[in-house]
C-alpha cells in the first residue's frame, strides 16, 4: 500500500460526509453534486483498502475504519480552518505600503491624511518616500504613485488617476510685482529644479513662447526646496497644480500665468498578479480627492 496521503477533495469530502452522516448533506454543504461526493469517497475507500461507511437504515453509519479516519481529520481540517483564518486577518490587517514623491506626500498627501481616515477607517496605509521606492515595487511596495508619461513599462499594471498640470507661481509681495499679469515673466527671476528639466520648456512652448528667453537664475535638487524658495520671494517657480493648491488657495501663491496639461499622468503603479483588494478602496479614494482639486 502506498504511503501518499489521498487527495484533500477527497478527506473534505469523507470529514464531512461522516459529520452529517448524509452524502446529500455533504455535497450541498461542499457545493458540488451528489455524484462528486459519492466519487470522491468511492477513491479514498479504494486507496485506503477499507470500507468506511455502512448503511443504517435510511442513512450512513461510520464503519471502525471510518471513526478512526474521522478521529484526524476533523480536528486537522478544524486546525486548517484556524490558521486559514488568522492569515486572511493577518493579510488584511498587514499595512498597504504606498510609495510616491516626496514633494507629493508632503504637499498633497499628508493634508489629506486626516480625510483619508475619517472616509477609509478600514485602510491601513503606509505612506514611504524615496528615489528608489519604484525598484521596490512588489516586494517592499504594494504600489507606487508616479508622474509619467505614457507608454507604460511593460512590467507594471498602470491606473492613470489624473493628468499633470505645470505652471508659474510666485508670492507676489515678496518680489513686488504690482500686476503679475502683465508683467513679463521673463524679467523675473525662474527657478528650476533638476527632477523636472523640461517643466518650464514645456510651459514656454504650450504658450507659444520662445525657450530661448527662459532665464536660469537658481536651480534646486528637489521640488519641494524650490516652492520654498518661491514662497520666501527668491523667484517664480514652475509647479504642478496639485502641489500649490493650499498655497494658491490661502493667497501665500499666485499663478497668474496659467497653467498647461503635460504629457504627463499621476498612476498608481502596481505588481504584475492580483492586487490587494483594499487598493480598489484607495484607488476610488485618490479618485474622488484628485476630482476635487481645483481645475
Amino acid at each position: 500500500m502506498s504511503d501518499r496521503l489521498p487527495s484533500l477533495n477527497a478527506l473534505r469530502a469523507f470529514d464531512e460526509t461522516a459529520r452529517t452522516l448524509s452524502v446529500t448533506r455533504a455535497a450541498e454543504a461542499l457545493h458540488v453534486t451528489h455524484g462528486a461526493v459519492s466519487r470522491q469517497l468511492k477513491q479514498l475507500e479504494a486507496q485506503l483498502g477499507v470500507t468506511l461507511f455502512r448503511r443504517q437504515g435510511r442513512g450512513l453509519a461510520l464503519t471502525q475504519e471510518g471513526e478512526l479516519l474521522r478521529a484526524s481529520t476533523s480536528p486537522a481540517f478544524e486546525r486548517l480552518g484556524q490558521a486559514c483564518t488568522q492569515l486572511r486577518r493577518r493579510a488584511s490587517e498587514a499595512p498597504l505600503v504606498l510609495g510616491c514623491p516626496g514633494s507629493f506626500l508632503a504637499r498633497w498627501f499628508i493634508p489629506r491624511l486626516d480625510r483619508l481616515k475619517a472616509q477609509c477607517p478600514e485602510l491601513n496605509l503606509h505612506l514611504t518616500a524615496d528615489e528608489e521606492v519604484a525598484g521596490r515595487l512588489g516586494t517592499e511596495v504594494d504600489a507606487v504613485l508616479r508622474f509619467a508619461e505614457p507608454p507604460w513599462p511593460t512590467e507594471v499594471r498602470v491606473v492613470e488617476l489624473a493628468p499633470e498640470r505645470m505652471g508659474p507661481v510666485l508670492a507676489p509681495e515678496r518680489l513686488d510685482v504690482p500686476d503679475p499679469a502683465t508683467t513679463d515673466l521673463t524679467r523675473l527671476p525662474m527657478l528650476h529644479t533638476q527632477s523636472r528639466p523640461q517643466a518650464w520648456s514645456q510651459w514656454f512652448a504650450a504658450q507659444g513662447l520662445d525657450p530661448a528667453a527662459m532665464r536660469h537664475d537658481q536651480s534646486f535638487e528637489h521640488l519641494h526646496y524650490m516652492l520654498e524658495a518661491a514662497l520666501v520671494g527668491l523667484g517664480v517657480a514652475i509647479a504642478p497644480s496639485y502641489l500649490v493648491e493650499e498655497d494658491l488657495r490661502t493667497g501665500r501663491l499666485i499663478a497668474p500665468w496659467g497653467f498647461i496639461e503635460t504629457p504627463a499622468r499621476l498612476g498608481l503603479w502596481l505588481p504584475p498578479g492580483a492586487p490587494r483588494r483594499d487598493l480598489a478602496r484607495l484607488v476610488e479614494w485618490l479618485t474622488r480627492e484628485l476630482d476635487r482639486s481645483p481645475a
